[in-house]
């Protein structure tokens, strides 16, 4: 449906859905004559209708250009222009968010004229309209002075920014149509994700278009989301890392993501959760997006720890260090008879469909990743502490293969419980254990080339869909208790679905340690979305189940593995002769 084309654009005859993400307006265009409106922040503004522009489209980041006319997002100010888009029908929102709890008399509109256009006022934010000529614009707001801000800006001011953005993503481009196209909308999604305020201040990085409502930025989403903007934006970096210390309690606790909405979207949902038929037993306090996540502390140091090995910026670990030290004694607390800590019964980490306990690979990899970290960054603020992480993560070492090692798959168990049962599919999240070196290299060379023949879908005659990307878990799950909501269904979310961010995870382990079959990782998912008509990364997909979130942050990472290894690396030799 998608074609990618040599110039970096992706163009279909007919016309498909354009997430767009700046640092304030998000929304989703459909060039036939649709624009979906939102802020980030406030929440959803309303529907705008307009001339629909001819195909066919070309469409690049938070741009689409038809035959005789095209869309085009500012990034200076919330402010999206549609050229040839005359005759503007306005639908406004009827709440800010699906659980915003307001009359519809409440939620009227107000309108109220300008010398070249008329404003939309809601009770969460605004919505600013002009015709100039055969140019619509749409602005938006927290209130009239931010919307205003946006109608400063000239038609060939937007362009040029909306151009200037696209170049900014198109890093690779002597590269084939695919994989240009793939590291041209996978920056874009890592760049997007960096949202402000109405001062222009930061305000997070967004997971993805479908977790805006409320606002909230996330530990795990967004360590995989600074990979590319490490070297491309690290001063967001380094204010995500003080966005997400916020979230850090005293004890060590982490939630999934920290809240950010503004003021009148923070009001509305505090409505909702205190609700006594509501989520407050997840979201236990007013900042907290799913409290208490196992994986999120481990990250906070990860991401810390990467940040510094970038940038230099010691001052950071010495800021954020009474964090980390809560974090690792947490950690310290839940270790088991073998040193090493044991996750409760409970759905909260990645796999938050799955009750994983004891032994999970994954969070074991993170474990002794974050060790490492407070080793290095604690030898000089903290010695004692340096050394029980160093020697935390060298017990580590020493017992991980022996527990989990399935001789039967060639690969670690996802998790062991302690009442025995071992969960003991091919998962591509145990990749945290090669690529924090918490096994022995000759164990994650036998894990990478097993995954090869099971979890590539090319390879694996066992499932059904033919050649569609790389599962995330195969066999399915085998204990029916330990799987709820979508991962219930064989293929679909975490029981075998293919999510972008593994994949890009998955093709690093193999590009250093010089295996080759790197592309196919790294493109296959990219592939599939062009033949759907997703124009953008996607958070996940399964044939027979579709996709989650548009522009999702953390699928990002296949780009940012290509830039970092280079396409030649990446179009080197294929390990097939190495399936057999």
């Amino acid at each position: 449906m998608l074609t990618p084309r040599a110039d970096g654009a992706i163009v279909s005859a007919i016309a498909v859905p354009l997430p767009v993400m700046a640092p304030r307006l998000q929304g989703e265009v459909l060039p036939d004559g649709v624009v979906d409106l939102s802020l980030w922040g406030v929440g959803r503004l309303g529907r705008v209708r307009f001339a629909p522009l001819g195909g066919p489209y070309a469409y690049g980041p938070n741009r689409v250009v038809g035959r005789d006319g095209g869309v085009y997002v500012a990034q200076s100010a919330p402010v999206m222009l549609i050229r040839g888009g005359a005759t503007a029908r306005v639908f406004p929102a009827r709440r800010c968010a699906r659980w915003h709890d307001i009359s519809a008399e409440d939620a009227a509109p107000k309108w109220t004229g300008t010398p070249s256009g008329r404003v939309m006022g809601l009770p969460w934010g605004v919505l600013q309209i002009e015709q100039r000529g055969q140019d619509l614009l749409l602005s938006v707001g927290v209130d009239r002075d931010e919307a205003a801000r946006g109608m400063a800006l000239s038609g060939a001011q937007i362009v040029a920014e909306a151009d200037a953005y696209a170049r900014r993503c198109d890093l690779l481009p002597d590269a084939d149509p695919v994989l240009r196209t793939m590291v041209i909308q996978g920056v874009h999604a890592a760049l997007s994700s960096i949202r402000e305020d109405e001062t222009g201040a930061f305000a997070g990085l967004a997971a993805g278009q479908a977790y805006s409502s409320p606002a909230r930025t996330y530990y795990r989403d967004g360590y995989w989301t600074i990979q590319p903007l490490l070297t491309l934006s690290p001063d967001a970096v380094r204010e995500q890392i003080r966005l997400l210390a916020r979230g850090v309690r005293p004890d060590g606790e982490a939630p999934s993501g920290v809240i950010l909405s503004g003021r009148a979207q923070s009001k509305a949902w505090r409505a909702f959760r205190e609700h006594p038929d509501r989520y407050k037993e997840h979201h236990l306090r007013p900042e907290d997006w799913w409290s208490d996540h196992f994986d999120s502390p481990l990250f906070f140091i990860l991401m810390l720890g990467d940040y510094i090995r970038e940038t230099g910026d010691a001052a950071e670990a010495e800021r954020h260090w009474s964090a980390v030290a809560a974090i690792v004694e947490r950690y310290f607390r839940y270790a088991g008879p073998d040193g090493l800590p044991l996750k409760p019964r409970h759905d909260r980490d990645w796999a938050d469909n799955v009750y994983r306990e004891g032994l999970v690979a994954y969070d074991l990899g993170l474990w002794v990743g974050a060790m490492d970290v407070v080793a290095t960054l604690g030898a000089k603020l903290d010695p004692a502490l340096a050394r029980r992480a160093r020697d935390a993560a060298a017990q580590a070492r020493r017992t991980i293969d022996g527990l989990l090692w399935s001789e039967a798959h060639q690969g670690y168990a996802d998790y062991a419980t302690p009442d025995g049962f071992v969960e003991d599919h091919l998962v591509l999240d145990s990749l945290t254990l090669a690529r924090y070196d918490a096994v022995p290299e000759d164990k994650a060379l036998r894990l990478l080339r097993s995954m090869e023949r099971t979890l590539e879908s090319r390879h694996n005659a066992g499932q059904p869909y033919g050649d569609w990307g790389v599962l995330c878990a195969y066999p399915p799950f085998k204990r029916v208790r330990d799987i709820r909501a979508k991962t219930a269904f064989a293929f679909r979310y975490h029981n075998g679905s293919d999510w972008p961010y593994l994949d890009g995870l998955y093709a690093e382990e193999r590009l250093r340690r010089g295996l080759g079959g790197a592309r196919y990782p790294l493109t296959r998912w990219w592939e599939y979305c062009l033949e759907q008509g997703w124009a953008g990364p996607v958070e996940y997909y399964a044939p027979p189940f579709g996709r989650g979130s548009l522009l999702q942050g953390w699928s990002g990472l296949p780009a940012a593995i290509v830039l970092k290894y280079g396409a030649d690396a990446v179009n080197g030799a294929s390990a097939r002769k190495e399936v057999a």
